[in-house]
């Protein structure tokens, strides 16, 4: 089984596309690009049930598992035979399984020419190709981000590690390709490749065009999450890289998820993104409140821009003492602050989600002081709802040609 990207419309390097692949169900299946995954934890999305998810429009028809939440789980997948799919419940759904969870990524300096580490509870495990690929067999996901050597970030590491980083990985995939061939449980799977190379241009090449030498599905941008290193240098590296690579296969990327960030990347040809920033935001007791609506609609426009802005000076403490306040992006308003007990509109104007139309900003307010688990969930409901229109909104963008008008929109709500 192939994955087919088909490109409608190319907009300077940003892609207008859809993916068609089989799913295990065997229904058609088709992801729009640019588009986002379904982050789970452990096969579940966080704070959801499978039911409460049917509340949220627009939900990614892949699903995102990590392989370091479920290593461990290897015997009872094995002794159930059914897979990871019909074990979570996630059966009418397409699977994509990579290694790391980009929430908590791996601590480095633990691979090896023979094995690549994960952690998972448990703590940690190691895992050859062999290791690898039976995993795989339990798991029986459809899309499977190969076993590769991570750790060469691309904000910063030795010439020397670099190079390790992409001779490991293309080892790691052609003796996963060949053990996946020989087995006829795996042999129809999409294998994603990794592109590695740390902050090397010429290392970060030659793995784009070593793997797409492969009989891969589509290609992971690896090493790209972390907020340290020049941005403008990360940016440059994409744009090089998802030009050496064919156009007609999708690229992803872990860890990026920040509006502006993300539009960023999608300008330089990168098509799939995880849905980790939503999150993130709700861990943080915060909900998205950036408006995307290039085009806005005046019933529904947000026009108060210090509602859209997290920036703003304000007296206002939060009520939570251990409160992080340095994550918190622009694109956000944090729940716990005092100023919100009285405030009784939803958590964003004009937004559909079923919490904004059923609760108010005091009432989550009340919830995350009080530590009840409702929190949690009406806004993990909000931020995914928010976080996959943006996407829709990206795309419908590109199609009538206001890309750079909505980049724009976008940037200006972080300054």
């Amino acid at each position: 089984m192939m994955m087919k990207l088909t490109l409608s419309k190319v907009t300077g390097s940003a892609r207008l596309g859809v993916i068609t692949a089989l799913a295990q169900s065997g229904g058609e299946k088709t992801l729009e690009v640019p588009g986002c995954l379904l982050y789970t934890r452990t096969g579940s999305p966080p704070h959801l049930t499978h039911d409460t998810l049917q509340n949220i429009a627009g939900v990614p028809p892949v699903t995102h598992l990590t392989l370091s939440t479920l290593a461990e789980h290897q015997e009872v997948l094995e002794e159930y035979k059914e897979g990871i799919g019909k074990f979570a419940g996630l059966s009418d759904t397409l699977l994509y399984c990579s290694i790391n969870d980009p929430v908590t990524p791996n601590p480095p300096g633990y691979n090896t020419n023979k094995t690549v580490s994960v952690w998972g509870s448990g703590g940690r495990l190691e895992l050859t190709p062999q290791r690898f690929v039976s995993l795989q067999g339990a798991l029986r996901v459809d899309w499977i981000q190969c076993l590769c050597d991570g750790e060469a970030a691309a904000d910063g590491c030795s010439r020397k590690r670099a190079k390790k980083s992409v001779d490991r990985s293309l080892s790691f995939l052609d003796e996963c390709l060949k053990l996946m061939s020989e087995n006829e449980a795996l042999k129809q799977k999409v294998v994603i490749g990794a592109i590695e190379g740390g902050d090397l241009q010429e290392e970060r090449l030659r793995s784009a065009r070593e793997t797409a030498k492969r009989p891969v599905g589509g290609f992971l941008l690896d090493g790209f999450q972390g907020g340290s290193g020049d941005p403008e240098n990360k940016l440059n590296l994409i744009a090089a890289i998802t030009a050496e690579l064919p156009e007609d296969k999708p690229r992803f990327i872990h860890g990026i998820g920040r509006p502006d960030e993300v539009m960023d990347c999608i300008e330089r040809g990168v098509d799939l993104f995880d849905s980790t920033f939503p999150y993130e935001v709700t861990e943080r007791g915060c909900a998205l409140s950036f408006t995307h609506q290039y085009q806005p609609d005046p019933e529904t426009a947000v026009l108060d821009k210090k509602e859209l802005i997290n920036g703003e000076q304000t007296e206002d403490e939060s009520e939570d003492a251990e409160d992080d306040r340095s994550s918190i992006t622009a694109y956000e308003i944090c729940l716990k602050e005092k100023r919100f007990r009285e405030d009784f509109r939803p958590l964003l104007q004009g937004c559909a989600c079923y919490c904004c139309r059923h609760h108010s900003r005091a009432y989550v307010h009340h919830l995350l002081i009080s530590k009840e688990l409702l929190a949690g969930i009406l806004l993990m409901i909000h931020n995914f709802q928010q976080y996959f229109n943006f996407f829709r909104s990206v795309r419908e963008a590109i199609s009538d040609g206001k890309f750079q008008d909505l980049k724009e929109m976008i940037r200006k709500q972080a300054s």
